[in-house]
């Protein structure tokens, strides 16, 4: 499990059809083969360690479902180990499995704020709601507005500078995790 707070970017050194190889960040220094780390929201198993960087085998599906495919050498993600059991839970329950992308709409300046506009895609929508929690690239955040497929989201400086997220771009696809909370209410109304 995570929390979608993002702990460090790193870079991609390498991407192969089986295999994705990022920098490993000094802070990280507790990983051991195994460790679960969320990459642009994506939850992948650690198989191969050193001190310079860290590999994780990405299977077809998720090549395909999250915007991991897209991602070239020297392009940077977000990174967060999972939650310790004993952790401080600051953002919210984020699982790691990303249900699909959304495309960047237009930035808004707000003021002081910046809001993100994204399209998302219509099987998305019905776990979605104004206020609610929402993961993008691995980024837990809180839904500002919500009307048909188009979402905003109002980011605060520091999120702008220590994701991914202020380095997106009209067009852009973004990783989605929906609220799991919204999901196990859904399924519960729709048994009755």
């Amino acid at each position: 499990m995570f929390t979608g707070i993002v702990e460090t970017t790193a870079p991609v050194l390498e991407r192969t059809p089986a295999r994705l190889t990022l920098a490993r960040p000094v802070m990280f220094d507790d990983l051991k083969l195994g460790s679960s780390i969320a990459v642009n929201g994506a939850c992948l198993t650690v198989v191969v360690l050193n001190a310079e960087d860290m590999v994780f085998d990405v299977v077809g599906e998720t090549w395909r479902r999250t915007n991991l495919g897209d991602l070239l050498v020297g392009n940077t993600v977000n990174l967060e180990r999972a939650m310790p059991a004993g952790g401080r839970f600051e953002g919210h329950v984020v699982q790691g499995h990303v249900e699909g992308v959304a495309k960047v709409k237009e930035w808004k300046q707000d003021g002081e704020w910046k809001q993100l506009v994204l399209d998302v895609p219509n099987e998305l929508l019905r776990c979605i709601t104004a206020k609610g929690s929402i993961a993008l690239d691995g980024v837990s955040l809180t839904v500002a507005a919500f009307e048909g497929n188009v979402v905003t989201i109002a980011l605060i400086p520091h999120t702008l500078e220590v994701t991914t997220l202020g380095s997106r771009q009209v067009g852009d696809r973004i990783n989605v995790e929906t609220d799991i909370l919204a999901h196990y209410i859904l399924q519960g109304s729709s048994r009755r």
